[in-house]
Order: structure tokens, then C-alpha cells, then sequence
């Protein structure tokens, strides 16, 4: 009989294990996430490809874009929750009246901008630009680079032709001799030089300007998703870490996701810094590229917004408050 009652016993216990529910059924949360190919994207390509948005319960759909204005715009047109976007992008978007938020700074390089010439067109030197066909891209890092390298060298948009064209179209555009010289940005300004080879220059500027890349989303999005936007940066910080302890593997994973040549990649890779912060270079050149853009007339806009309010630092601060270098 004793044996019985235990056997009973023991059934019980088993068939309660079974109905007890697994202790975590929900799903993961589904986000889009709008981001480039180009190599300022690194911390989100690596974040999909080593399943850190998966730890951290999200289903990332990707939506991909050659450059972070078109980025952006997905955000804006609310087909996207994040995107990955330059800071000139989102100065625009701001004096537009966009309601966004720049959650954190993703990548920054004093390198990555520069104008790309050939030679054969009697350009050797800055000043040689002057009367030159050169091309940009309209409301991006490209573009303020451009007036910033004129004006470091004694020139304005008056002394040149300015051709506005996608940086996807720059390199046909210069080799086919429609334009004498390209502000851009990589991969595109590394792939032209190259083609050119020794007919052609690349004017950088470490000083006159520093690129910052950066995670934006709707205002109304990250303050209803508190939770998620946390965990979305707690992924990319994973991946932050990755990239540092493993440049090698990271290359490689940004040449099989994008399917660009890692020779490439490997060229360009000590232009940039990748670390998820916020910091005070984002803010003051936010400030610096809002007067060029008043000064130029790119902006009905007279009065500097308070750019504070749109750079959001509390979910950032919650998981990681060191890389808060901001004072507000």
C-alpha cells in the first residue's frame, strides 16, 4: 500500500510538471530597423548577424538604404522604428518641424568625408577646384562639407558648379567626365579614387568637421517603448564590444551582409570609431551645420532650435550611464 501512495504520489507531481506553462511564452517584439550599407551601419549589421537583437527578445526587420537620409525618411513616413542616420539629415529634419529623437551616436570620423578629383582637369591643390563641376548630395554630411572645405580655402558655392547627384552615381558620373570632382563619403569616395588611381586627389580636412552616424526614431515611439528602445541599445553595446575585441570577424561580417569586398572594407576601417555614447560633439555640430544652413538660405528657419530636446539620453543612461558625456 505504501508503495502505491508514493507511485500516486509521484504520478501526480509528474503530471503537474507537465501542465505548469513554460515560464516565458511571449513572443519577441518585432521592429523594423531602417539602416545602410555603408560602414558608419557597422553596430547594427554585426547586432543582426550575431543574434544580439535576438537575445534581447527582438525581431529585427531590416530595411535597407544606401545612405542615412533615405534612412530616415522611413522613419518619418513611419515604415521603420529606427534608423541609422548622420547628423545633417536630422538637423534638416528638425528645422523641418520632425518630431524625432536621436538616441545615441553610433560612429564618428574626422576622415570619412573628403572630395574626390581628377587631375586631368588641372586639379591638384583646393584652390584648383575653383570654376569645377563638383558634384554632392543634397541635404547630407556631403553637402555642409563641401562649404565648410571651400570656406577653410578661400572659396564659396559661387566659385564652383555644384551638380547634385546619389552617391551611388558619383563614380559613373566622374569617370565619364561629367563632373570634375565628387563630395562624398565611403564607400563611394575610396571606390572612385581607386578607379582613378593615379589621375586622381582626395582632399581631407580632419579639422573642419567631424561626422557623427546615429540611432533617430519617432519621439512618440521611444516614449511609448521605453523597454524597447533600452533593449535595442543594450545590442548594439554587445555589438560595440564585438567590433573592439574582433575587427577581423566584424569586416567580414559587413563584407557577407552587404556584399562589398572586404579589401574594401579593410581600406576604410581605421576612419571610423564605433561607440554607442552621447556626447557634445553631436550637439555642436548640429549647432554649427543649423547656421550654415540659415546663412545659405536651406531653411525658412531664423531661430537655433533647442537641439537638447531631441536628443533623448534617458534610455541610454538606464543601461550604460558612462557613455552619457552630455550635461543637460
Amino acid at each position: 500500500m505504501l508503495r502505491i501512495s508514493i507511485l500516486l504520489v509521484f504520478i501526480a507531481a509528474l503530471i503537474g510538471c507537465q501542465k505548469s506553462p513554460p515560464e516565458n511564452t511571449a513572443p519577441p517584439q518585432k521592429i523594423t530597423v531602417a539602416y545602410t550599407y555603408q560602414p558608419q551601419s557597422t553596430l547594427v549589421h554585426v547586432a543582426v548577424v550575431k543574434g544580439y537583437f535576438a537575445e534581447e527578445e527582438l525581431e529585427v526587420q531590416s530595411l535597407m538604404h544606401t545612405y542615412g537620409k533615405m534612412a530616415l525618411q522611413s522613419v518619418t513616413e513611419n515604415k521603420a522604428d529606427f534608423a541609422t542616420v548622420a547628423e545633417t539629415p536630422v538637423m534638416f529634419n528638425v528645422l523641418n518641424g520632425g518630431k524625432i529623437f536621436v538616441i545615441a551616436n553610433i560612429e564618428a570620423s574626422t576622415t570619412n568625408n573628403a572630395i574626390v578629383a581628377r587631375k586631368d582637369t588641372g586639379i591638384s591643390a583646393p584652390g584648383d577646384l575653383k570654376g569645377k563641376r563638383i558634384a554632392y548630395t543634397p541635404g547630407t554630411t556631403s553637402d555642409f562639407f563641401l562649404d565648410s572645405f571651400l570656406t577653410a580655402n578661400g572659396l564659396t558655392r559661387k566659385d564652383i558648379k555644384t551638380v547634385g547627384l546619389k552617391p551611388e552615381e558619383m563614380q559613373d558620373a566622374i569617370m565619364a567626365k561629367k563632373i570634375d570632382a565628387a563630395s562624398t563619403w565611403n564607400y563611394p569616395l575610396t571606390q572612385i579614387k581607386q578607379q582613378l588611381g593615379d589621375g586622381g586627389i582626395i582632399f581631407y580636412d580632419r579639422d573642419i568637421y567631424t561626422e557623427t552616424f546615429n540611432i533617430a526614431a519617432r519621439q512618440d515611439f521611444v516614449l511609448k517603448n521605453p523597454g524597447t528602445t533600452q533593449r535595442f541599445l543594450r545590442a548594439l553595446i554587445k555589438a560595440e564590444d564585438f567590433v573592439t575585441r574582433n575587427p577581423d570577424e566584424a569586416q567580414t561580417i559587413m563584407s557577407v551582409a552587404t556584399k562589398i569586398d572586404k579589401r574594401l572594407i579593410h581600406e576604410v576601417w581605421d576612419a571610423f570609431n564605433y561607440h554607442v555614447v552621447q556626447d557634445h560633439t553631436l550637439l555642436l555640430t548640429l549647432e554649427d551645420e543649423t547656421r550654415w544652413a540659415m546663412k545659405n538660405k536651406l531653411t525658412d528657419q531664423t531661430v537655433m532650435p533647442d537641439y537638447l530636446s531631441y536628443i533623448h539620453l534617458d534610455s541610454l543612461r538606464a543601461i550604460k550611464p558612462e557613455a552619457i558625456k552630455m550635461n543637460r
